[in-house]
């Protein structure tokens, strides 16, 4: 089988991940940088082109879509299910679970836990927004943020007022959420595959954060989820319809709270804490996709 993962990074540990169990697995196997694409749309016959090349031979992509390049590599995977190529996620799927305000909706409006969240036109008044959500302390989150940057706990009124303000001066697009106290700085990361958690870690923000991200320093641990925490995990990968997902919870005292759906997870800290080859069931997942076409 021709592989193909899309990544403009081939050095990093998630697609290098991939490229191996790809190898392992006896695939031929290689990594194209899904900006370097061409979409030529023309009634019937659609086309891709790669550094002004015509493609060789490919069964199945790996969508490895970076957040500021989701537009454009959306499309590109969109162009792949045009021409009837495999691809391990699916191009709507990546849309839908990159607006983070449109992922929480079709979560919530199905039953899912998530934190409380107030998003609106006009952000400028902040102290009805503070007050919308139930004051503080509470998270205020940039909707273009990745890896935690972006996201401010304000713990006063004082402070609440002076991030939401200083968003709106800038003309930032973001979101408040409720703090969950309870959570003690430590999220749920899940991995799922094809309607299966197939590995989990705790992961605990380092000293003086609330930032569980492991680009913020923080640790991690291998976990088995409850059956609730496992059940919403895949229940949220499969109401956005994402086959490979990274779901990141919160254990609350109303149950696990869904912060975010991630259709390109990292795959380093999750491999390297539950020591599960992740890579290698997401080519088994290629495999049993392709023979049953």
């Amino acid at each position: 089988m021709y592989i193909t993962i899309l990544s403009r990074g081939p050095q990093l540990y998630s697609t290098q991940s991939l490229f191996r169990a790809a190898q392992r697995h006896g695939h031929r196997v290689r990594v194209m940088n899904h900006t370097q694409f061409d979409i030529v749309i023309e009634n019937g016959m659609p086309k891709l082109l790669y550094l002004g090349d015509e493609l060789p031979q490919i069964d199945a992509v790996i969508p490895r879509i970076g957040s500021s390049v989701s537009y454009y590599g959306t499309s590109v995977v969109r162009q792949f299910e045009q021409l009837k190529i495999f691809s391990t996620v699916s191009s709507s799927a990546i849309r839908r679970s990159r607006d983070k305000l449109e992922c929480l909706q079709l979560l919530s409006n199905c039953g899912l836990g998530i934190p409380k969240t107030v998003f609106s036109y006009d952000m400028t008044d902040s102290n009805y927004i503070i007050d919308a959500i139930g004051g503080p302390p509470m998270i205020i989150k940039l909707l273009s943020g990745t890896h935690g940057a972006g996201v401010v706990l304000a713990e006063s009124y004082n402070a609440a007022q002076s991030v939401i303000d200083a968003f709106a001066a800038t003309r930032q697009r973001f979101l408040v959420q409720e703090f969950i106290a309870e959570a003690k700085g430590s999220d749920l990361r899940a991995l799922v595959v094809d309607g299966e958690v197939v590995a989990a870690m705790k992961r605990k923000a380092r000293p003086g954060d609330f930032r569980s991200n492991l680009h913020r320093g923080g640790s991690s641990i291998h976990v088995k989820l409850t059956s609730a925490e496992e059940e919403t995990a895949i229940k949220a990968a499969e109401l956005l319809g994402l086959k490979v997902a990274g779901v990141d919870m919160l254990e609350s005292d109303r149950g696990p709270l869904v912060l975010e759906v991630n259709p390109s997870p990292g795959l380093e800290g999750i491999e390297k804490t539950t020591q599960v080859d992740i890579a290698g069931k997401i080519i088994e997942y290629i495999e049993r996709s392709i023979s049953t076409c």
